[in-house]
């Protein structure tokens, strides 16, 4: 019995190694992508990292304790140079997938807290399309696309919605760079700042009346659509399903 204990924790042990490891490659191939296509990167990490460093150094002369403070500046040099990396690469990634089919759907599978998103909701040929988030502000629509397109379906999905959720509020946002619109990268912190009016428990019952609505929507691709990717061709197949 001890054997097998001592078997199974190596076991464990092998796993977490393997992980961890797997981890740390999936970071470094992130790393060296990032760095290939921004020429800041590298620069802007250096620049965190060494100016923690010395400003931690200098705030230790204050103390005669610089010795001691010059190790927690690189520490928390590091942790910003982290930071950095992580929001370059966040910035980069919603660069790319703006303005393709499924990039507000994709993005918003992401969210913190107790939300419940049902991608979709109603859409069309030209791969228009409006998600449907319940959470805690209430219901949110979320339209992409062409926006003379997309606020004609938001107004008939908030008029179908509405006749069964009564008081429950329900926000409107188009994703886009023009005027009125939510820039990809910044939904997700848009909807966060929404009142909070419902609790927990009022979500999952709305979720399960919307359910019963069914979707009205054509199939959306899952993620934002390969960049490159002929629209006539997507629009095709779309039609095809």
């Amino acid at each position: 019995m001890a054997k097998q204990d001592r078997a199974a924790k190596k076991e464990a042990a092998k796993q977490r190694r393997q992980a961890s490891s797997g981890r740390f490659k999936q970071l470094f191939e992130a790393f060296k992508m990032q760095r290939r296509e921004d020429r800041l990167l590298v620069p802007l990490m250096l620049a965190v990292l060494l100016g923690a460093a010395v400003v931690a150094f200098l705030l230790g002369l204050v103390w005669g304790l610089e010795w001691f403070f010059l190790p927690v500046g690189v520490a928390l040099g590091a942790l910003g140079a982290v930071i950095v990396f992580g929001r370059r690469v966040q910035r980069n990634v919603y660069s790319k997938a703006s303005g393709q089919p499924g990039a507000a759907g994709w993005a918003l599978e992401n969210m913190r807290g107790k939300w419940e998103l049902t991608q979709g909701i109603t859409g069309n040929s030209q791969l228009d399309a409006v998600h449907r988030l319940v959470g805690k502000p209430g219901i949110v629509l979320v339209g992409e696309g062409e926006p003379h397109r997309v606020k004609s379906l938001m107004a008939q999905e908030k008029k179908r919605i509405s006749r069964l959720v009564g008081e429950t509020p329900i926000y409107e946002i188009m994703v886009g760079d023009g005027q009125e619109q939510v820039p990809l990268r910044k939904l997700q912190s848009n909807i966060m700042k929404l009142p909070r009016n419902i609790n927990a428990g009022q979500i999952d019952s709305l979720e399960k009346q919307l359910e019963a609505l069914g979707n009205r929507a054509n199939p959306m691709p899952k993620g934002p659509a390969p960049q490159g990717a002929k629209m006539r061709n997507m629009q095709r197949a779309s039609r095809r399903k």
